[in-house]
């Protein structure tokens, strides 16, 4: 903790510098020099790169403490029962499982018995090489997912077994405020009126060829080459629907207008420029959402967008952004904690949107999980390699569009 706190008082000393240039030339009423450009941008990638390492610190630390996931804590026995703790659960959990799968993306079926053929054979084709990957494998490939896709990690998330669609219900219409009556009176009568969003699972598929011989020869393990090319392209493919995706066959992403999402209704202009953010609108944004939401809230945007917002201020003369001091309190754009996309718009241009601003819980992914890979041996012979066709089904929706704002260029 100490650590952090030493790097995050450093990364305010850097902030502090790079204020003053700006403040210096505010003050002598005229623009940066080049020189004095250059100084600011390269103190500001230093605030960033410093920024990664807070965040890797207080991610480790969060890991220590055993804040995230419950994989730290120890298995429970039942009094005198005798079983793996992995496999209490689902065989598929088992490092036997394990090791076996670990053997099929290596050399494929010919170094499996058939006993684990049968045990992970998912279809009827067998020549097909379809077979349910090891437990161990499927949780590695989520939890990498997680480490790229903003959404993912504050949105509700629900998986589908048995059924093709997940249905949310959601408050369409409310009833009235009760009234003051007498004691033999009810007050009027009002309806409370329901509807529901349907979330339905979509496909999505990547394919990774791998050379034979780094297969064979690999000293990290065949299964983490797998694992870590299909979990940056399953990543990609998610962080992309979710912030922008239009709602045919793939998930409704946060930055597309749509009554079944977030309509037009909360959008809030930036202000009378066409090519900046104004801080003007970014207050009026934060205060277009209801106080209630705001503990929970958190901004989104591109890093070109928050690289202008970091020299603003608001009408009291004070920077609107804010870098996190003490250990685990993030940096703030109005006292509200932000995050970074590569995905996010930043295009400024006249009715852009450059943001946004919500509680990120009501954006709900649904998975249909049993991750499937596909091993191909014969179709890339010709060329040593060996081919891995990754497949799960998700979808995803903001369900509740009064907990999102829209920031938009006017």
């Amino acid at each position: 903790m100490k650590k952090i706190l030493e790097k995050k008082q450093k990364r305010a000393a850097l902030v502090k510098e790079a204020r003053h240039l700006l403040e210096t030339a505010e003050k002598e009423n005229r623009s940066l020099t080049s020189e004095e450009e250059d100084q600011y941008d390269r103190i500001m990638k230093d605030v960033d790169d410093m920024g990664k390492e807070i965040e890797r610190e207080e991610r480790l630390l969060a890991l220590e403490s055993g804040l995230e996931g419950r994989e730290g804590e120890p298995y429970r026995q039942e009094p005198g029962q005798q079983q793996n703790p992995e496999s209490r659960e689902n065989p598929r959990a088992t490092e036997e499982y394990r090791a076996a799968f670990e053997r099929f993306i290596r050399s494929g079926t010919t170094a499996l018995s058939e006993k684990e053929i049968r045990a992970m054979q998912a279809d009827n084709d067998a020549g097909g090489g379809y077979l349910v990957a090891a437990q161990k494998f499927v949780q590695e490939l989520i939890k990498a997912v997680d480490d790229h896709v903003i959404i993912r990690q504050f949105a509700t998330t629900e998986s589908i077994a048995t059924s093709k669609s997940l249905g949310v219900p959601t408050l369409d219409s409310d009833a009235d405020d009760a009234e003051w009556t007498s004691e033999l009176k009810t007050g009027s009568t009002t309806e409370i009126g329901f509807g529901k969003r349907e979330l339905r699972p979509h496909p999505l598929s990547k394919r990774a060829l791998i050379s034979n011989t780094l297969l064979r020869l690999t000293s990290n393990g065949a299964e983490s080459l797998v694992r870590e090319r299909l979990a940056y392209k399953f990543a990609v493919a998610q962080e992309k629907a979710f912030m922008t995706g239009d709602g045919v066959n793939k998930p409704l992403g946060i930055f597309t207008a749509s009554k079944d999402g977030i309509s037009t209704n909360r959008d809030v202009s930036t202000g009378n420029t066409a090519t900046s953010i104004q801080g003007d609108g970014l207050i009026e944004a934060k205060f277009a959402l209801k106080g209630a939401y705001h503990p929970r809230a958190r901004w989104i945007f591109h890093r070109d967008a928050v690289k202008q917002i970091r020299k603003l201020k608001d009408a009291n003369n004070q920077y609107i952004w804010t870098p996190g001091l003490a250990g685990g309190e993030p940096d703030k754009i109005l006292d509200l904690p932000y995050h970074m996309s590569e995905y996010a718009p930043n295009t400024f241009t006249t009715g852009n949107y450059v943001g946004i601003l919500g509680v990120f819980s009501y954006y709900w992914i649904a998975d249909a999980l049993d991750m499937q890979i596909q091993r191909l041996v014969e179709l890339y012979a010709e060329t040593n390699q060996t081919g891995f066709i990754g497949r799960l089904e998700t979808d995803g929706m903001p369900v509740l569009e009064e907990a999102f704002v829209r920031v938009k260029l006017a």
